[in-house]
């Protein structure tokens, strides 16, 4: 591993990193500031689900930072403060998932499509990285084609996990779209709106970032090549 993939590591790391603190003051920000609705997390969740027509979605409370959509099992999860509190991050973090449910429900393509990579990316995000150092080992004592085959095996394993992260991104916009719909369309005042956006916009770049990452990566894998 050469400076280059030091530079990367810093630079991924960076962008994680500030990712993860534009996020995390965002959910601060407007945790503790009540909506005119007066609903909590859970209230607002199951409202937006029957106002869709969605029906045998149970929302339950998860761990602390546990806010998700479950597809195998058809639920949503809520971390505790969500679930319980009358709150902008509450209210918007609820309806994200509850947009999630309505993909479902719907069948909505990319949705399944991220579905059915799942299974592939858990067995891939694995496997790449031994087939690198072969590959780099191999190159570096002088067999360069045969490293170049493994590399590009690692490649072509990684490249699973990067367009993991492109199909997400879709999935996730849709799904903040989908609750900014039903936030507007319950006459939200627009100040309330406006800072659920704001909160939306903050995870959404979560994972904006993590498919830059996982972008860089790559790059760095193909330009291992020899």
């Amino acid at each position: 591993m050469n400076g280059g993939y030091l530079i990367l590591i810093i630079v991924t790391t960076i962008i994680g990193a500030a990712a993860q603190f534009y996020v995390n003051s965002q959910l601060s920000k407007y945790q503790n500031v009540p909506t005119s609705t007066g609903l909590t997390g859970e209230a607002a969740a199951k409202r937006m689900l029957a106002r869709y027509g969605v029906s045998n979605v149970p929302v339950s409370q998860g761990g602390s930072g546990q806010d998700y959509f479950d597809p195998s099992t058809n639920s949503i999860t809520i971390d505790p403060h969500a679930y319980s509190t009358n709150s902008i991050t509450a209210m918007a973090t609820a309806c994200h998932e509850v947009g999630h449910a309505c993909q479902f429900n719907e069948g909505y393509a990319l949705m399944k499509f991220r579905s059915a990579l799942v299974p592939v990316v858990n067995l891939t995000s694995n496997a790449w990285f031994p087939f690198l150092l072969i590959g780099i080992m191999l190159a570096g004592a002088g067999s360069v084609a045969p490293g170049n085959v493994f590399i590009n095996i690692a490649i072509a394993l990684y490249a699973f996990a990067v367009l993991f992260h492109l199909v997400t991104l879709p999935v996730e916009f849709n799904a903040s779209h989908r609750a900014m719909d039903y936030l507007k369309e319950t006459g939200l005042p627009e100040g309330e709106t406006a800072a659920a956006f704001s909160v939306l916009r903050a995870c959404a770049l979560t994972y904006v970032a993590a498919a830059l990452v996982s972008v860089l990566q790559l790059l760095w894998l193909l330009g291992q090549r020899r």
